[in-house]
């Protein structure tokens, strides 16, 4: 007789494999025992948290690195305690546990999320894109998952970029306005333009105007115009060139568009329209190429549409954790 475990049983198979990956007192495996011998579909529960352990063990324990990181720089922020707390778990634990808060909570436990939002004036939440207008009446539109800081002192318009990315149309004052992004800026007096962080440096697409992009405080600085592109990393700059900036700025209307972009960076930007988290587990997969344009409202119908065309398995867990592979 098949049978279907409800979320809560799911959520209690993902505690109790935490647990039996950390030593567990023979008091804890008898009680486990008889949790497992009660109902048949705590059997079920059990084997696909098995089965999640598998296919996820490797990002689960980059992401718990990742977040134990973050967590620790909440923690200095909000000057709280010992931040040596949350390196305490044993690695299987570290793991398990992350698992476990990722599909119980969803984007509630995101420590890195925490500390970029602790010193954010503006801040949207995974799938939100929001517009707002500063004291200038320059307009930021944030897309979703992203965070900024303003500062307003000192004769000059600055924008930190903490998180994500923003398009920025930008009121002519005869002030300088900069938004600093990584290790580099992008210097303007009145003009549209996006900026995006990357994993690695950031990226800077021109609508119409024209921006100085400088990648680190000893760094060349390059003139951007409409339709132009640049990105940098670890105070490198690219050079620039020429890119469909209506298209690459679709986000803004609803719309992520791609021409032959690695299927890892279309995951990634739908992870941040998703109100859990999505890992991929297959590099291979991640580096085929993906062109179209789909809509940002709907990652899940995005992936099972790519799923159609490249055929890879997907695995969903209590509707806040999908795995790729």
């Amino acid at each position: 007789m098949n049978v279907t475990p409800t979320p809560a049983q799911e959520q209690a198979a993902l505690a109790w494999l935490s647990l039996l990956h950390d030593a567990p007192s023979s008091g804890d495996q008898a009680t486990f025992s008889r949790w497992l011998r009660a109902d048949p579909a705590h059997v079920e529960a059990y084997a696909q948290a098995q089965v999640l352990w598998e296919l996820s063990e490797v990002p689960a324990s980059t992401l718990a690195d990742e977040d134990a990181l973050a967590l620790q720089r909440y923690l200095k922020a909000m000057d709280g305690a010992k931040p040596a707390r949350v390196r305490r778990w044993s690695a299987a634990l570290a793991i398990a546990a992350c698992l476990v808060l990722i599909v119980s909570m969803g984007a509630g436990w995101q420590p890195q999320r925490w500390a970029d939002d602790l010193g954010a004036d503006y801040v949207s939440a995974p799938g939100e894109v929001k517009t707002v207008t500063l004291a200038d009446q320059s307009q930021v539109t944030l897309d979703a998952d992203s965070a900024i800081a303003v500062d307003f002192s000192h004769g000059e318009r600055h924008i930190q970029l903490r998180r994500g990315a923003g398009f920025f149309n930008v009121a002519h004052t005869g002030q300088a306005f900069v938004v600093h992004a990584d290790s580099g800026e992008v210097r303007v007096l009145g003009t549209q333009f996006e900026v995006r962080l990357q994993p690695a440096g950031a990226q800077v697409t021109v609508l119409s105007g024209r921006v100085g992009v400088t990648p680190s405080a000893q760094g060349t600085q390059q003139i951007l115009t409409a339709g132009q592109q640049v990105a940098y990393a670890e105070g490198v700059a690219d050079e620039r060139h020429a890119v469909d900036s209506e298209s690459r700025l679709g986000w803004r209307a609803g719309w992520l568009n791609y021409y032959k972009a690695p299927l890892a960076d279309v995951i990634k930007d739908l992870g941040r329209y998703y109100p859990g988290r999505i890992l991929l587990l297959n590099d291979e997969l991640g580096a085929r190429r993906v062109s179209g344009s789909f809509p940002s409202k709907d990652p899940e119908a995005v992936l099972n549409a790519l799923q159609a065309v490249l055929g890879f398995e997907q695995h969903s867990v209590l509707g806040r954790l999908i795995v790729v592979r």
